[in-house]
């Protein structure tokens, strides 16, 4: 708990369950003080927190609905001028592009794109002003590059965008110790995954990842500010 990261602030948005869980705690272990935001239960972020606490690190946690206006603002006023900020919140949905509504088109873009955005320049004075900030995004399974989608249209399109916040952050502020990388997970077992959705990722790949397998790789790229705009995918090669 001595490393770089020791005793820095880090926001987790998405952070009591699933992958956003799973960074909380291997931030933790590297002595990193956390908040942590939660969606809508109390007793999983609370299961967060008791088990970031008995690594021996502050935690404070809250809930917040990020579909209402005012969501990234609300977040800062709860934790504010983070050192590192990691945003593993987006809702997905499945349907095809014929079937996409306009409320579908605003709920998966504002969510998965606008909210980040707006995350990033909340933070973004205040890092400039410690000449030290870390940003970490996620981006969704096959997103690391300009693809076609059936059903998944809308949310790829803004996961996809995520490598624009980041290399737009990198090349403006990169040079005052800020870095900003999107990671792009493969298929992931996570308790949020109903049968349906688990059984559409066994018939792609038998041995989905486990959100402990991306968070080990989420903080050795928060440790390295040179790893900056960079677009990671952890999906095993699988392309879906």
């Amino acid at each position: 708990m001595k490393g770089i990261l020791s005793g820095k602030r880090a926001l987790i948005v998405g952070g009591s369950g699933g992958i956003g869980a799973a960074v909380a705690l291997e931030l933790a272990k590297q002595g990193v003080v956390l908040g942590v935001h939660g969606g809508s239960s109390r007793e999983r972020l609370d299961g967060v927190l008791r088990k970031i606490r008995d690594i021996g690190v502050e935690a404070e946690g809250f809930l917040l609905d990020l579909s209402l206006p005012g969501a990234a603002g609300a977040l800062l006023d709860q934790f504010p001028s983070p050192d590192i900020l990691v945003c593993a919140w987006g809702p997905f949905k499945r349907v095809s592009l014929d079937q996409m509504g306009e409320q579908d088109w605003e709920f998966l873009i504002k969510n998965n794109l606008i909210l980040p955005g707006l995350l990033i320049s909340g933070v973004i004075h205040s890092m400039i002003n410690k000449k030290w900030g870390r940003i970490l995004l996620f981006g969704g399974t096959n997103t690391d590059t300009i693809r076609g989608y059936t059903s998944t249209c809308a949310y790829s399109a803004a996961k996809t965008a995520m490598g624009v916040l980041a290399k737009s952050v990198a090349r403006s502020v990169g040079n005052q110790g800020i870095s900003c990388t999107v990671i792009c997970p493969g298929l992931t077992d996570t308790e949020y995954l109903g049968e349906a959705e688990r059984q559409y990722n066994r018939e792609h790949n038998p041995f989905p990842l486990r959100p402990e397998d991306i968070s080990k790789l989420a903080v050795e790229v928060l440790m390295h500010a040179e790893i900056n705009g960079a677009i990671i995918p952890i999906d095993e090669g699988l392309v879906i």
